[in-house]
C-alpha cells in the first residue's frame, strides 16, 4: 500500500500503481469526470500514470490554471496533427500552452501559407480528430531512437533533440500522431469540444531574427461550446477596448516609422494625462518622504558591468555607444537603479539620516524584437515611476509595508480593486541565475513573506520568478474583462549595495551595508496607461480625464455665454472646452460621447436667460438644468470620493 496526501491534508491508502484518475474516483465519481490533469510530488503527471511511492497528489479540472495548461497543451498536439493532415509538407517545431490558449510554430515550406480563410478548415479537422477520443500516451525513448525518428524528416526536431540528454527524452502518441513531448496531457482528445483558430503570425526560429521566419498558429479550446462563445464575446469586448484603437480615437499617442518602432510619441492630450498621473504619484511620494532625482539617459558601460545588468542583459540590449575617445563606451540606460546607487554614494550617510528615498520618472531603453512590440505594452523606450529606498536592516520591515500601502493607494484611486499579490522567490535548482550570497537571499525572501502576511495580502508564492538580484512582490491585477496583468512591483535587494560598496555609519561608529528596496507602483507609464485604457474603456476616473466637460452651444448666438461658463469652470479648476461649431446639438453630443467626455453641458437661450446650464452625463443620463455652481459641486464631490488624500 502507498499513502497519498491530498491538498486538504487528508491521507488515503491505495494499492501500489494506483493512477491519479482512480484516486479521483475514490474521492467522488462526479469529481473524477472533471479531472483532466494531475501533479504528484511537484511533478506534472498524466491521469493514467501509475503512482508507486508515497506522495502528495493534486488533481486539476479545467477551472484550475494547471488544468487549463494541460488542456491547451494537449490541444496544441491536436492542432499539430490537423496541420500535418492538411499541409503534408509541414514541419513542426514547438507548440506550448500560453495564458489564453496555445500556439504551434511550423514551417509550411516554400509554397504553404495560412490565412484567415483557412481557419475554419483547421478547426473542423481538429474537432474531427478530437471526436475520435484518442488517448494521449507517453513513452520514453532513447536519444538515438528520437533522432532516428526525425532525421531526414524534420531538422527542427533534430536540433531540439541534439540538445537533450539521453534518458530525459519522451514521445507522446495519440491517434496516428507522434510528437516530442515532456508530458502533461488530458486523458483523451474527446474532452476537447470547442476550438477556435485566433490568428497567425510570423515567428523566428528560436526567437532569433537572423533565423528563418516560421508560421505561428494561435488557437484556443474549451471543454464546452458555451465557454468558447463566452470567450469570443470577451474577445470582441477586448477589441473595442484595445488601447491602440482608443489611443488613436482619443488622440493620446501615436507611433512613427521615421522615429522608430516601439518609441511612442505622446500627443498633447496624452502628455497631459501622463503629467496628471505623475503629479498624482509625486504628491503621495512627497508625503511619504521621497526626494526626486534626475539621472541621464545614458551611462557608462562600466556602470552596468558593476551592477551585473550587463552580464545578464548585455547581449539583448541596444549596442554600446562609442565616443571619439578610445575604449570609451556608453549604453542607453536600461534601468535606473545603478544611477541611484551612485547618487547614494555621492556623500557619506549616518544611520540617523536613513532611510533615503530617491524617486525618479526615469526613461529607460531596452531592445525588443520587432515581432514582440505591441502598442504601449511592449516598447523600446519607456518611463518607469522608479524609486529606491536605502535603509538599515531594522527599517526594512516598516519601509516595505509603507510601500505596500502606497501601491494599494494607487490601485484604489484608479479603480483596480481585484488583485492578488505574488511573492517571487529564486529557483534553488538554478543558483547561477542569481547574484549574491544565500544568506542575503534568505533574509530578503523572509522580509517579503513576513510583510505580505502582516499586511493580510491575498498572495501566492512563485519559485523561480525573482529578479536576478533579489526576490520581489508583484501585484497581479484583474481588469474589467477578467484578464490578469502584473502592475506594481516591490523588490528587496542586498546585492547591489554590495556591488556598489554602499555604506552608512551605524550607532556603533562602524560602517554598515544598507538594504535597498526597488519599487514602481505603475511599473512603467506606457504599460500602465495601456492597461488603464483597456480596463476603463477610455472612461478614466473623473479626476484623471484630459477634459472633464465639453460645453455645447445650441447656435453661434450663445458662444459668449459658453465662454462665460468655461471661465467659471476653469476658475474652479475643472478642465473643459467649448464646441461652438455650426452643427446640430445631436451631432455634437454623439461626437462628445465618442470622445468619452464625462459631462456634456448644453447652453442656449433659456440657459443664458436663467444663468444656468443643462447637463448630460456620458452614457446618456440627464442631470437636468442646474446652476454652474451646483455642477462644480457635483464634479468636486465625485472626485473627492474616488481620489483620497494619501496619508
Amino acid at each position: 500500500m502507498i499513502q497519498i496526501t491530498l491538498p486538504d491534508g487528508s491521507v488515503r491508502s491505495f494499492e501500489k500503481d494506483v493512477t491519479p484518475y482512480e484516486v479521483a474516483v475514490d474521492i467522488s465519481a462526479g469529481f473524477a469526470r472533471n479531472v483532466i490533469s494531475a501533479k504528484f510530488n511537484d511533478t506534472v503527471v498524466e491521469t493514467t500514470t501509475p503512482l508507486t511511492t508515497d506522495g502528495s497528489l493534486t488533481l486539476y479540472t479545467f477551472k484550475d490554471d494547471a488544468g487549463k495548461k494541460a488542456f491547451w497543451h494537449s490541444s496544441a498536439h491536436v492542432l499539430a496533427q490537423a496541420l500535418e493532415e492538411l499541409y503534408p509538407n509541414v514541419k513542426l517545431w514547438v507548440g506550448p500552452a500560453i495564458d489564453n490558449g496555445f500556439y504551434y510554430d511550423v514551417d509550411l515550406g516554400e509554397e504553404g501559407t495560412i490565412s484567415e480563410k483557412d481557419f475554419k478548415s483547421i478547426e473542423n479537422k481538429m474537432i474531427e480528430i478530437a471526436r475520435g477520443k484518442h488517448d494521449f500516451k507517453m513513452r520514453d525513448v532513447s536519444k538515438a531512437e528520437a533522432l532516428s525518428y526525425y532525421k531526414g524528416k524534420n531538422d527542427y526536431k533534430v536540433d531540439l533533440i541534439e540538445n537533450l540528454e539521453d534518458g530525459t527524452i519522451s514521445f507522446c502518441d495519440h491517434s496516428t500522431f507522434t510528437d516530442l513531448c515532456r508530458g502533461g496531457h488530458i486523458p483523451n482528445t474527446g474532452i476537447i469540444k470547442a476550438v477556435k483558430i485566433l490568428s497567425v503570425a510570423g515567428a523566428y526560429y528560436k526567437g532569433d531574427e537572423k533565423n528563418k521566419q516560421l508560421t505561428r498558429v494561435y488557437g484556443i479550446s474549451f471543454p464546452k461550446q458555451k465557454d468558447l462563445t463566452e470567450y469570443l464575446h470577451l474577445l470582441e469586448e477586448a477589441k473595442k477596448r484595445d488601447h491602440r484603437k482608443l489611443g488613436k480615437e482619443l488622440e493620446l499617442f501615436t507611433f512613427s516609422q521615421k522615429v522608430g518602432q516601439g518609441l511612442p510619441l505622446w500627443l498633447p492630450k496624452g502628455a497631459a494625462l501622463r503629467e496628471r498621473l505623475e503629479n498624482f504619484l509625486k504628491a503621495a511620494q512627497k508625503k511619504a518622504g521621497y526626494e526626486m532625482v534626475v539621472t541621464p539617459h545614458i551611462g557608462s558601460k562600466e556602470l552596468y558591468v558593476t551592477s551585473g545588468h550587463y552580464a545578464k542583459y548585455g547581449e539583448d540590449s541596444f549596442q554600446p555607444i562609442t565616443t571619439p575617445a578610445e575604449g570609451e563606451e556608453f549604453l542607453l540606460k536600461p534601468m535606473n537603479c545603478p544611477h541611484h546607487c551612485e547618487i547614494y554614494n555621492s556623500k557619506p550617510f549616518s544611520y540617523k539620516e536613513l532611510p533615503k528615498r530617491f524617486a525618479e520618472f526615469g526613461t529607460v531603453y531596452r531592445y525588443e524584437q520587432s515581432g514582440e512590440l505591441h502598442g504601449l505594452t511592449r516598447v523600446r523606450g519607456f518611463t518607469q515611476d522608479d524609486a529606491h529606498i536605502f535603509c538599515t536592516p531594522d527599517q526594512l520591515d516598516k519601509e516595505f509595508k509603507d510601500v505596500i500601502d502606497l501601491v494599494l493607494y494607487v490601485f484604489g484611486s484608479l479603480g483596480f480593486e481585484n488583485f492578488t499579490a505574488q511573492v517571487s522567490l529564486r529557483d534553488p535548482e538554478n543558483p547561477d541565475k542569481y547574484i549574491g550570497s544565500d544568506e542575503n537571499w534568505e533574509k530578503a525572501e523572509k522580509a517579503i513573506l513576513d510583510a505580505a502576511k502582516d499586511k493580510n495580502l491575498n498572495y501566492v508564492v512563485e519559485t523561480g520568478e525573482a529578479a536576478f538580484y533579489g526576490p520581489k512582490l508583484d501585484f497581479m491585477v484583474k481588469d474589467a474583462l477578467g484578464r490578469q496583468w502584473q502592475l506594481g512591483t516591490i523588490q528587496v535587494d542586498y546585492n547591489l549595495p554590495e556591488r556598489f560598496d554602499l555604506t552608512y555609519k551605524g550607532s556603533d561608529n562602524e560602517m554598515h551595508r544598507p538594504v535597498m528596496i526597488h519599487r514602481a507602483p505603475f511599473g512603467s507609464m506606457e504599460r500602465f496607461i495601456a492597461i488603464l485604457l483597456e480596463h476603463t474603456g477610455g472612461n478614466f476616473p473623473l479626476w484623471l480625464m484630459p477634459e472633464q466637460a465639453i460645453i455645447l452651444s445650441i447656435s453661434e448666438k450663445y458662444e459668449k455665454y459658453a465662454e462665460k461658463v468655461l471661465n467659471v469652470l476653469e476658475n474652479d479648476e475643472i478642465r473643459a472646452l467649448t464646441d461652438n461649431r455650426n452643427e446640430t446639438v445631436g451631432k455634437k453630443i454623439r461626437e462628445a460621447e465618442m470622445q468619452k467626455f464625462p459631462f456634456m453641458i448644453i447652453v442656449g437661450e433659456q440657459e443664458e436667460k436663467d444663468n444656468t446650464i443643462t447637463v448630460r452625463e456620458h452614457g446618456g443620463e440627464d442631470l437636468g438644468t442646474i446652476k454652474v455652481e451646483d455642477f462644480v459641486k457635483i464634479v468636486n464631490d465625485r472626485i473627492s470620493k474616488s481620489l483620497k488624500t494619501f496619508k
